[in-house]
């Protein structure tokens, strides 16, 4: 059996570890937000992130066959119609995603 000097040892040590890693983002973080690359970043990366994601979707679709595409091609057409009236990402990931589904289920194919 383990003694209690061992065992208050070990917690006070995996106490120090813990509050250690959750402290370390604070303490990295606050030089980080005057950098000018990572200001450049947080301004770029959402369309970025948005045309990543727009090509995985469409990475598997097929021209040969217009019935198919059309749910598709106007559902990209309502993302991109969404964003640019709203300037909101989620309003035109959710509606565009909606507007999919409802075409897909009810497009004659």
């Amino acid at each position: 059996m383990s003694s209690p000097l061992y065992l208050a040892a070990a917690v006070a040590v995996s106490a120090v570890i813990t509050w250690g890693l959750r402290a370390l983002p604070f303490v990295v973080s606050t030089p980080l937000r005057r950098s000018a690359v990572l200001q450049y970043l947080a301004g770029q990366m959402p369309v970025g992130i948005m045309l990543i994601l727009t090509l995985y979707t469409l990475r598997d679709v097929r021209l040969t066959a217009l019935p198919a595409v059309a749910p598709t091609a106007l559902a990209l057409a309502a993302a991109i119609g969404l964003h640019l009236k709203t300037r909101n990402a989620v309003v035109s990931v959710l509606g565009a995603t909606a507007l999919h589904v409802a075409l897909s289920t009810f497009w004659p194919s």
